[in-house]
């Protein structure tokens, strides 16, 4: 799942009690954390889950009845227990051949307790029939920070009134599925299913698996029939009812479809047309084809929780559905890429409890990053990978931080942070780096093909990586996804008589665990590169290298594996100058390009010059912001940089930033430029034009804004908003 994370702040009025609010709230959550959450007891098995339901609109119910196959997982057992919210019940009984054999059962509003008719064996299925109705929308959600609404399944504008569109859509994680069908609705579970949808015959339907067969009804409704013949959590059941269009693409004889509102179907192609080919790269790195008889993306209105990866069809929130202006500005990549990976690392294996949630979102951002090395080559792999670096430092106070895989948590939407998502990638990044890539990917298929259309958990990835390499993990994972924190290596170098002394200090908060660090170190001496590796293991340690004279310049890590921070003592301008140009990996760029942007040295100049010209945008977007238009001796050069970047970039928030930033000069011989980018298709582009412009002539560029159609006032305003306020 790819989230976006809001959090909103309310001013509280009864101050007076606060105090007391603030105790009770500590009892509650110390008392939440002290609970160990262990992987869900397995009484019964999932086998196959059959659905057939409709709708009513009006007062927001699913009608459904169910035929739901168990089996004792392993004792023998004459009771049931199924997870089921908020519904109403008119008949529940055990199929016995042709006969229907009514069953008691208890039931609190969240959990069906059933009697069944006699004890059953490991070794015998049976067949329990539900006839029921859900009321989801009479919920009360139990929303999260991340997964906002936990009501399962959403009727969108269901009276049809205004522009938006009629929808209805459902989203399981973590367990809401059982919102809208009775279910045992576990992570650790997994079933195969056949979902009958009687709709109105105008509107679309989407589920898991393949479409098998669709009835025109005599009352101007359609059923479909969506049947999955391979396991899957219940979690992972979707559907989507609406008008949508279908356009159809594919990938080795099987359909990849992309669903979307009327308006967007032109730009289908455009927006998911690297699709097939991020399918083709994962099942041959994987060395697993892509698992499932179809691979479908919806997208819907809406949508709270950024997008899911509902086995064989992800949902997509409408911020993935752009026209080609839009496109031209951005577009969703690392999203599409995300969730399909999650297709093999969540769906095809899925982490058995939320306590061991890495093994779906640690491994499906891992997947954007490699998926950006493919198709962007390296230094695109490093730029996606640094930024799950930092998000991850963002999460973290003085190398204090979560445990990856952690089994205290105030619910399981706790889980959905930077610390299963970023510092979970980072952590799988570096134990490529360590093991090398033919023995870190023949280890991730051991694991998927060992644990195939099962549950898995970290202990069972490092038994794979075990199997392949003989070596024992245990250590790395223990560190890593067993232990919290992160290191923060304090590092101070020193030459001396032929020697180099590299000092480094663990400076992370004494409560968090020692690091052990096997790194490598590059030193740069006399136009040559000599690289050494060293061990880090204590809390403050010395290294000592023979050189035949002092380096130009040193780079610790220079993989940049660290899953952490690293300060270098004493580093100036002149440093950061040689690690742009003579050790560019994107870390090296960027940390430079970040210092000299708070440096006024000429150095720092040359530095922000040379990011005019960096092959990655956002560097040199950066250097456009910090670099000083007043500096004499490089004025006239970053002024022509700039003037090119603002006519000929390939990326247009490169040439709005450049436009804003020679607006700020007051030149008039600008004005002309400001007044092209107003004709431009890019709305970046018209936005940058019309802010610089309103510095010229605010009424002229009040009154080109005026000339624009609705639809390019309605992007371009609020990012003429940004551009204005940047200095």
């Amino acid at each position: 799942m790819k989230n976006h994370f809001f959090k909103y702040t309310f001013l509280g009025l009864a101050l007076v009690l606060a105090p007391k609010i603030e105790a009770q709230n500590k009892t509650e959550k110390a008392d939440e954390l002290s609970i160990y959450r262990t992987t869900p007891l397995k009484t019964h098995d999932l086998v196959h889950t059959k659905l057939e339901v409709s709708f009513d609109y009006g007062k927001r119910y699913l009608y459904g009845k169910e035929w739901i196959t168990l089996k004792p997982h392993f004792y023998e057992t004459d009771s049931l227990k199924l997870d089921a919210k908020g519904m109403d019940f008119k008949e529940i009984a055990i199929i016995d051949g042709k006969k229907s054999i009514p069953l008691q059962y208890k039931y609190d509003n969240e959990e069906l307790s059933i009697a069944l008719n006699r004890k059953y064996k490991s070794t015998e299925k049976y067949t329990i029939f539900i006839n029921y109705t859900a009321k989801p929308a009479e919920l009360k959600s139990k929303a999260g920070e991340s997964i906002t609404n936990s009501n399962g399944l959403y009727f969108i504008n269901p009276d049809g009134k205004g522009d938006k569109p009629t929808q209805i859509w459902t989203q399981g994680e973590t367990e809401a599925s059982s919102c809208w069908f009775p279910t045992i609705d576990k992570p650790n579970q997994k079933t195969t299913s056949e979902i009958a949808m009687t709709v109105e015959a105008k509107y679309t339907t989407l589920s898991n698996g393949k479409l098998t067969s669709q009835k025109v009804n005599k009352d101007g409704t359609r059923t479909d029939i969506w049947k999955m013949e391979q396991p899957n959590a219940p979690y992972l059941f979707m559907m989507a009812v609406g008008d949508f269009k279908i356009y159809k693409d594919s990938y080795k004889g099987k359909e990849v479809s992309y669903y979307l509102e009327p308006k967007y179907a032109p730009y289908a192609k455009q927006i998911f047309y690297k699709t097939p080919d991020m399918m083709n790269f994962y099942g041959k790195m994987l060395g697993v084809e892509y698992p499932w008889a179809k691979y479908a993306q919806i997208v819907v209105k809406d949508y709270f929780g950024g997008a899911m990866e509902n086995t064989s069809a992800t949902v997509h929130g409408e911020y993935v559905q752009k026209t080609e202006r839009e496109l031209l500005d951005d577009n969703q990549e690392s999203t599409i890429a995300h969730e399909l990976f999650h297709q093999w690392f969540g769906d095809y294996v899925t982490a058995e409890s939320w306590s061991n949630l890495t093994m779906n979102e640690s491994f499906a951002t891992f997947g954007e990053v490699l998926w950006h090395g493919h198709d962007a080559g390296q230094d695109g792999e490093d730029r996606s990978r640094y930024e799950k670096l930092q998000n991850y430092l963002r999460s973290q106070k003085n190398g204090d931080s979560p445990i990856l895989a952690r089994f205290h948590y105030r619910n399981a939407d706790d889980m959905f942070d930077n610390i299963s998502y970023s510092k979970g990638s980072i952590i799988l990044y570096a134990m490529k780096n360590q093991m090398g890539d033919e023995a870190f990917f023949k280890g991730l298929n051991h694991y998927l093909t060992t644990n195939a259309y099962k549950s898995g958990e970290p202990h069972q990835l490092r038994l794979s990586m075990e199997e392949v390499t003989g070596k024992d993990w245990l250590p790395y994972f223990e560190q890593w996804y067993y232990n919290a924190g992160s290191p923060i290596l304090d590092v101070t170098y020193k030459y001396a008589n032929g020697k180099v002394i590299i000092t480094i200090n663990q400076s992370q908060d004494s409560s968090v665990q020692t690091f052990t660090l096997p790194l490598k170190v590059d030193f740069y001496v006399n136009g040559t590169k000599i690289r050494r590796d060293i061990l880090i293991n204590k809390r403050q340690q010395s290294f000592s290298f023979d050189l035949p004279s002092k380096p130009e310049f040193i780079d610790l890590d220079p993989d940049k594996i660290i899953v952490g921070e690293v300060n270098v003592d004493k580093k100036t301008a002149a440093d950061y100058l040689f690690q742009y140009k003579n050790a560019p990996s994107y870390y090296n760029r960027i940390e430079a390009i970040k210092f000299a942007s708070k440096d006024r040295s000429q150095e720092s100049q040359l530095i922000l010059l040379e990011g005019l010209k960096d092959p990655q945008e956002d560097l040199r977007v950066l250097s456009i912001k910090a670099i000083d238009l007043n500096e004499k001796q490089t004025k006239d050069q970053v002024l022509k940089t700039l003037l090119d970047i603002a006519k000929k970039d390939k990326k247009t928030i490169a040439r709005a930033n450049a436009i804003v930033k020679l607006a700020s000069t007051g030149d008039a011989s600008y004005k002309s430029l400001m007044e092209e980018s107003i004709k431009e298709q890019s709305y970046n582009v018209i936005a940058a034009g019309l802010s610089g412009l309103t510095k010229y002539a605010p009424a002229e560029a009040d009154k080109a804004l005026a000339s624009l159609d609705d639809d390019t006032q309605k992007h371009v305003t609020p990012l003429m908003k940004r551009f204005s306020s940047q200095k």
